[in-house]
């Protein structure tokens, strides 16, 4: 809002007409003066009093006129300090009424681009928050992206999701846990990829371990590594539903199953075909990154895994056997039979077990 200040009874438009009415008259002055002071009469003295009325005239004009430029100026510095980033107080402004609105519009004219110059620099500051979330949103989507990839060759769909969820790093530490160990492995394969060429064999073992590694997933398993012609798989690394020993039990029924289906299949082709011996134990093991600099594998190790091993061995084609641990630990209703307490390789102490039936 300008405030007119009512004080200055002439405005600089004012100044500048009543400067050059002046002018004028003192030059029409000086014509007559110059014309008429020679001639004699009752007038010359007349005329002689216009020459300082002439001059007057001059000097009160000009001073209106520097009195005008005198405000120009001071306006001019007010503005440029306004210019630099200082206010102007318009009380100060002893100047004309149009001189003295200019100067307000300008300080107004400031006040509001500072005022635009603080909103912009706000948006800049937000749309430069917003794109640090943005770029951090896209590396995190990134990572999780490659961390699917990666999962998903051990883990099925419905753990991904789940590790990934995990406090950041929990997964990959090398840490000490109760989990459930399945080995298995073709029988008599040595002998089997004897009788067969090197692209048979290949294509024989990519189709059992398809099928074999979508049940473990199916069954919330960990599928560890290939070993040549064995599978390795882990239950009980991620909070699941269901039991661990349970889900690796109910894995290996299902293996063996599919197997069998495999089996009459490759017979009724005229292919080659075999049976698998499957060990499952229970125990406490390490968990992490085991390796070199140059090649890790996140792996299990222990001896609950030794045992599982051994187990594995000990069964016979479409047998599954278990260690007492798996079974003691198992909360679903499948049919055993106790095999006593057998021997195993490298284990001072016999060990309990038991085979699994299947109907």
């Amino acid at each position: 809002m300008i405030r007119h200040r009512g004080k200055n009874f002439l405005s600089a438009a004012g100044r500048i007409h009543a400067s050059a009415f002046l002018m004028a008259v003192a030059f029409l002055f000086l014509f007559i003066f110059f014309l008429f002071y020679k001639n004699p009469g009752p007038l010359r003295f007349f005329f002689w009093i216009l020459l300082p009325l002439s001059v007057s005239s001059i000097l009160y004009g000009y001073l209106l006129i520097y009195r005008l430029a005198v405000q120009i100026r001071v306006l001019r510095q007010k503005t440029g300090h306004a210019a630099a980033g200082e206010e102007i107080n318009c009380a100060d402004l002893r100047v004309d009424s149009e001189l003295f609105e200019i100067g307000c519009y300008f300080n107004d004219l400031c006040k509001q681009i500072e005022k635009l110059n603080r909103k912009n620099q706000q948006q800049a500051t937000q749309l430069m928050v917003y794109a640090r979330d943005l770029a951090l949103s896209y590396q995190r989507s990134k990572r999780e992206e490659q961390l699917r990839n990666r999962l998903s060759r051990y883990v099925g769909n419905n753990l991904v999701e789940k590790l990934i969820n995990l406090k950041e790093g929990v997964f990959l530490e090398t840490e000490r846990r109760n989990v459930t160990v399945l080995f298995a492995d073709i029988r008599s394969f040595t002998t089997i990829a004897e009788r067969m060429a090197a692209e048979e064999v290949v294509a024989m073992l990519n189709e059992y371990f398809s099928v074999m590694v979508d049940i473990i997933f199916k069954n919330s398993g960990l599928l560890d590594k290939f070993v040549g012609d064995q599978l390795i798989a882990v239950f009980g690394l991620v909070e699941t539903d269901g039991n661990a020993p349970a889900n690796a039990i109910r894995t290996a029924i299902e293996i063996q199953a599919a197997t069998d289906a495999m089996r009459r299949r490759r017979m009724g082709a005229g292919l080659e075909y075999f049976e698998l011996g499957i060990g499952v134990n229970t125990g406490t093991a390490i968990i992490g990154n085991i390796g070199s600099a140059n090649r890790m594998d996140y792996t299990v190790i222990g001896d609950c895994v030794n045992v599982a091993a051994r187990l594995e061995q000990m069964a016979r084609g479409g047998e599954i056997i278990i260690g007492e641990q798996t079974y003691l630990a198992n909360t679903e209703n499948f049919a055993f039979e106790c095999r006593g307490r057998v021997n195993v390789k490298n284990k001072l102490e016999p060990v309990v077990c038991y085979h699994v039936l299947r109907s």
